[in-house]
């Protein structure tokens, strides 16, 4: 159903990628949207390994979420920040693209701890977390992405 990666060579471990998506707080989510076009918006995400499954946050409404009810296969895309070899100009850059099906959380407990821990990727600030609770948490929408194919590889930009 997914293709094998062309640059094979290139392809880096399963553990590579988790660590990535671990590691790594945003990436580019992308759906079908209007009209046949594809939609790519950057996303703050949680990767949980033991369910294998990348959790977001965003708004109630708008374009993303109309483009999921339409159509639930996505994919996301997480880069690390690269790094150059001595004497090198080139950046060497770890990209992992995940597919899967993306679903609307509807369970509050999990939608709660989603938030929480999302919070805790940015900041230790308690105060700061239970005043976005309070204050943001009725108007918040999770999504759960469901991985179905992942791939990570190294490519060098020069």
């Amino acid at each position: 159903m997914f293709r094998k990666m062309r640059r094979f060579k290139q392809q880096i471990s399963k553990e590579s990628c988790v660590k990535i998506l671990k590691e790594q707080p945003r990436g580019v989510l992308s759906v079908i949207g209007d009209d046949g076009y594809p939609y790519g918006v950057p996303m703050d995400h949680l990767y949980s390994e033991e369910d294998n499954r990348l959790y977001f946050h965003c708004a109630r409404e708008g374009h993303k979420l109309d483009a999921i009810n339409a159509c639930d296969k996505v994919s996301y895309c997480v880069m690390d920040g690269g790094y150059r070899k001595e004497g090198e100009w080139a950046l060497n850059i770890n990209s992992v693209i995940v597919f899967g099906r993306m679903r609307v959380v509807s369970e509050e407990d999990k939608k709660r701890e989603i938030c929480v821990e999302l919070c805790k990727k940015f900041t230790d600030d308690e105060a700061y977390l239970q005043k976005e609770l309070d204050s943001a948490f009725n108007r918040v929408c999770c999504l759960e992405l469901t991985v179905e194919h992942m791939t990570g590889k190294l490519v060098n930009e020069s």
